[in-house]
């Protein structure tokens, strides 16, 4: 008969699915900061995160919700607002390199993920990903929803804010 259980307990964040630490210590280790993009129904999360032994220090936090502060009108948990959002983290940020971060995130070409990565991009950050994975320009811009809706201005306040943003960084 056994004396001990072979059996250990998994850390509680790993339990609940919300932390797989196989993945996140691969990304520690690489020492880049990690520019991690959350999404949720209603917004888009981006930051670059440092790792520090006491917790992560985050560098640029930005919540699409911040979008309206710089003039955005429409619903913050598009394809726009994700674009936009990676955007405007990217320019607060000071670092010039991070490596992605989705978490336990399915990868969605072309998703809302993506799109926040693009505009990281496009703001100066270098974040590596294929290009493939981008969602086409026009999605990005928004053109799909003003053919949905015949009175949405979105283009036009898409690029409106962009250029706040730009002004301000």
């Amino acid at each position: 008969m056994a004396e001990t259980s072979n059996y250990k307990v998994p850390f509680r964040r790993r339990r609940e699915q919300k932390t797989d630490y196989e993945q996140r210590l691969k990304l520690v280790k690489s020492g880049k900061p990690r520019a991690v993009v959350r999404t949720s129904n209603q917004h888009t999360r981006a930051h670059l995160a440092h790792y520090n032994k006491d917790g992560d220090e985050n560098e640029a936090q930005t919540l699409s919700k911040e979008l309206k502060e710089y003039g955005w009108e429409h619903n913050t948990g598009n394809l726009p607002a994700a674009y936009l959002t990676g955007y405007l983290a990217a320019k607060k940020a000071d670092s010039e390199e991070a490596i992605l971060d989705i978490g336990l995130r399915e990868q969605k070409t072309g998703g809302r993920i993506f799109a926040a990565v693009k505009g990281m991009r496009d703001a100066g950050l270098e974040v590596p990903a294929g290009e493939k994975v981008f969602p086409e320009e026009g999605r990005i811009r928004g053109e799909h929803i003003e053919e949905m809706k015949e009175d949405s201005n979105i283009t036009e306040n898409f690029e409106e804010v962009k250029e706040n943003i730009e002004g301000d960084y």
